[in-house]
């Protein structure tokens, strides 16, 4: 893992959602930060109501990271596309991001409570 991306357990319980309606809640989320970007809350995917995220054909890699596949959440007031992203393997030192989703918040709503 690089040094400037870091991870850790999220304090509080966090909520993400889309179209008005909760998509999911933790108190098991981690966070990533990575240099000067705003740090990113991953959910795993147990708390999450997956049945509304469908796996996209969008794929992206990140030299730090590792290889991420994308989610279209299906929300009442149609689908957002590409909302989430996951790095189902990352790489070495990034392991608590497996399994975990994380969204962008210019899409959908994520608070902490």
């Amino acid at each position: 893992m690089t040094s400037h991306i870091k991870t850790r357990r999220a304090t509080g319980t966090w909520v993400v959602r889309a179209g008005g309606a909760v998509l999911g809640e933790s108190a098991n989320a981690v966070e990533l930060t990575e240099g000067d970007y705003p740090a990113v809350i991953y959910f795993p995917r147990e708390d999450l109501a997956m049945a509304f995220l469908d796996p996209s054909e969008t794929r992206s890699t990140c030299p730090y990271k590792g290889d991420a596949t994308y989610y279209t959440i299906q929300a009442k007031s149609g689908p957002i596309p590409d909302a989430a992203w996951s790095y189902e393997t990352p790489k070495e030192g990034l392991e608590a991001i497996a399994g975990h989703l994380a969204f962008y918040t210019d899409r959908v709503a994520v608070e902490q409570l």
